[in-house]
């Protein structure tokens, strides 16, 4: 069975590990979803990722990271859904928490934050957004 969203199944995956405490979790691959990871190990979110075979698809797996036992992550949200795609202009894209988040920006440069975006004066396809 095909998955229609695959983005908001990994913030989903995600979401649900951070809140059960695990130390890990592991996502099926995609082009995509890599990108999302190196910006996550970027940013702070997580604490490393890897990519490894299995039977019969590439396998994402993040670590995820603990501050005191409390996640890092506080709250994730899909933005730009399959059926309502949300895109916004160099001087629209939105500062998430007042700039304490960062919006995951999908530009023709490639996948950056909403402040590489706003440095690169470059608009682009807002994915979801972390805090």
């Amino acid at each position: 069975m095909s998955m229609t969203d695959p983005v908001a199944d990994m913030l989903t995956r995600l979401r649900n590990a951070n809140k059960a405490r695990h130390d890990r979790v592991d996502i099926p691959s995609s082009n995509l979803k890599v990108g999302i990871a190196k910006l996550l190990k970027k940013e702070g979110y997580v604490s490393n990722f890897r990519i490894f075979k299995d039977r019969r698809q590439k396998i994402l797996r993040l670590f995820l990271r603990y501050s005191d036992g409390q996640p890092i992550i506080l709250g994730l949200k899909r933005i730009s859904m399959p059926g309502c795609r949300v895109y916004c202009k160099k001087g629209a894209i939105p500062k998430i928490r007042s700039g304490l988040g960062t919006a995951v920006v999908s530009t023709s440069k490639g996948i950056m934050t909403d402040v590489e975006a706003r440095q690169n004066n470059i608009g682009g396809e807002v994915i979801c957004a972390i805090w």
